[in-house]
């Protein structure tokens, strides 16, 4: 069972919030951005190639995955290790209020979305 539509939208607005908070004029160098696929919403941030023999590519690297589990109403955070592969991030409870999740991706008590 996907997210429903309405749940979605309300939660989307959140991530979004979070990947707005890039001050424009630093958005040539770095952006935050979202995909949702199935019952996930993936936060990655985009850099400009470093080189101009790399080609006009921007590189990516995963932030931070919130899954929504239908029978619970809940999502859970997740964060990405080297290797990205997704573990789920123990230092907040799965929650149905996705804020307080996008919140401690914000705040990165722990330094692992942001470093």
């Amino acid at each position: 069972m996907a997210i429903p539509e309405l749940v979605r939208k309300a939660d989307v607005k959140h991530v979004e919030a979070l990947c707005d908070r890039v001050p424009p004029h630093v958005r040539d160098e770095v952006r935050l951005e979202y995909a949702v696929r199935g019952n996930a919403i993936t936060i990655v941030e985009r850099r400009p190639p470093s080189h101009p023999g790399l080609g006009p590519e921007w590189t990516s690297m995963k932030i931070a995955q919130l899954r929504y589990e239908p029978r619970d109403l809940t999502w859970t955070l997740y964060c990405c290790d080297r290797n990205e592969r997704w573990f789920a991030y123990y230092d907040v409870e799965p929650s149905r209020d996705v804020a307080l999740l996008v919140a401690e991706i914000d705040e990165d008590p722990t330094g692992i979305f942001w470093g």
